[in-house]
C-alpha cells in the first residue's frame, strides 16, 4: 500500500512543482511523477539530515523539503530530457 501513496504523493508533488516552475515543462505525466517521487525522497533525507523527519502534529517542514526537492527535480529532470529529447529528434 506504501506504493500506491508514493506515487500519488509523487503525483501530486510533481504537478505542483511544474505549477511552481516558470514556463511550460515538457515531460510526459508519467517522468513528472517519478521525478516527484524523487522529490519526496530527497525531501524526507534532508529532513531526516536536520533532525525534523517526525514532529508532533503535521510535519510541515518535512512536507515544505518535500515540495522543495520536486522542485529541483523537476527542474533539472526537465533540462535533462529535453536534451535527450533534441540529441534523439535531431539524430533520426
Amino acid at each position: 500500500m506504501q506504493w500506491l501513496w508514493a506515487i500519488i504523493v509523487g503525483f501530486v508533488l510533481g504537478l505542483i512543482a511544474r505549477a511552481i516552475l516558470p514556463g511550460k515543462q515538457h515531460q510526459p505525466l508519467w517522468l513528472t511523477t517519478l521525478f516527484g517521487i524523487a522529490g519526496a525522497l530527497l525531501g524526507n533525507a534532508v529532513s531526516r539530515w536536520i533532525g525534523v523527519e517526525e514532529t508532533k502534529g503535521i510535519d510541515w517542514i518535512r512536507h515544505l523539503l518535500q515540495l522543495a526537492g520536486a522542485v529541483l527535480v523537476v527542474g533539472v529532470g526537465d533540462m535533462v530530457y529535453g536534451a535527450v529529447r533534441g540529441r534523439r529528434r535531431q539524430m533520426t
